[in-house]
């Protein structure tokens, strides 16, 4: 009896063994364990009970089977998932630091063409020589105009008229083609009175210009910005000034003016113009590159807030100076 209670115990173990096995071990390894306690139990059952003809006695306590996990889940799965967290985050420095190095890298190349463009602006302005300015076109003559024209561009206006200086007129070139004539021309063009002396010297600049009388625009222009250089005027006065020397032929002087203009009045309401006539400057002086690096100056300052005729002169002026070429 003793011996069938430690039978029973055994089988108790034995069966317990098997249903916990899987969890412990791999696949293999339990069905070779199995098979050899199965062989082992009956040749134990054969030596104990002769004629049981092979029967295994069932415990009378069954152990309950633990319920089978996938091996390693409860600690692969946070690993797993901490690891791809990780290498995302390394990815996303790794493209953080390509971009860093690329906007660096673009900066000091826009630094580099800055610096060339001042250079060459610089040296262009060493090269052009003042022109003269006779004695005889010094003496002023003042016309008086109760009311402002028409055809004067937008701007300020006001009514202070008496408590401001009035704008001089015109002085005549005297050069050996000067005549009578000319002067009575120059003399006809009308000037504003609004009182606000900055945006009147503008408009009488922009008449004389409008009329094509270059040198007396240029004049009238340069004493204006040499007047009022911080007045919100001042702006559209200097690159009024850049177009006349453009169209009088001198686009060295027109450079120079226009890109002190840009440096000078960054946020002004024509930097963005002036520097697309530094541009096309550059390219009747024949230095195609240096045009195609103030072209890439205004692209990367302005931008989308460029206006349309602008943008229009700078994809005109690429083409023109083949730039990209």
């Amino acid at each position: 009896m003793a011996l069938k209670l430690r039978l029973l115990a055994l089988t108790t173990s034995l069966t317990a063994l098997v249903a916990v096995s899987p969890v412990l071990a791999q696949p293999r390894s339990v069905e070779g364990r199995v098979d050899k306690l199965e062989k082992e139990m009956q040749a134990v059952q054969r030596k104990v009970f002769p004629g049981g003809a092979g029967q295994i006695i069932a415990p009378d306590v069954t152990p309950q089977a633990a319920p089978v996990q996938p091996v390693g889940s409860p600690a692969s799965a946070p690993l797993a998932d901490l690891t791809a967290r990780v290498s995302a985050i390394e990815s996303q420095v790794a493209r953080l630091t390509g971009q860093v190095e690329e906007s660096g890298f673009r900066l000091k190349q826009l630094e580099d063409a800055n610096i060339k463009l001042t250079a060459q602006l610089q040296a262009l302005q060493a090269q052009a020589a003042p022109p003269p300015q006779p004695e005889a076109a010094i003496e002023p003559q003042v016309f008086s105009v109760p009311a402002p024209p028409a055809a004067t561009p937008p701007g300020r206006t006001g009514n202070a008229a008496a408590s401001r200086p009035a704008v001089p007129a015109a002085k005549p070139v005297a050069t050996p083609a000067a005549s009578a004539a000319r002067t009575q021309a120059v003399a006809a063009v009308e000037k504003p009175s609004t009182g606000n002396a900055p945006l009147d010297g503008y408009t009488y600049g922009f008449r004389l210009w409008t009329a094509k009388f270059y040198p007396e625009a240029e004049a009238q222009l340069e004493e204006t910005l040499a007047k009022y250089p911080n007045d919100s005027v001042a702006s559209r006065t200097a690159n009024l000034l850049g177009r006349t020397y453009l169209d009088d032929k001198k686009p060295t002087q027109a450079a120079k003016v226009l890109f002190e203009n840009y440096q000078k009045r960054p946020k002004g309401d024509r930097a963005a113009e002036s520097l697309a006539w530094v541009g096309e400057a550059l390219i009747q002086l024949n230095k195609p590159k240096d045009a195609c690096l103030a072209y890439e100056e205004l692209d990367s300052n302005f931008g989308t807030a460029m206006p349309a005729n602008v943008r229009d002169m700078m994809t005109k002026g690429k083409v023109r100076a083949k730039c990209g070429a």
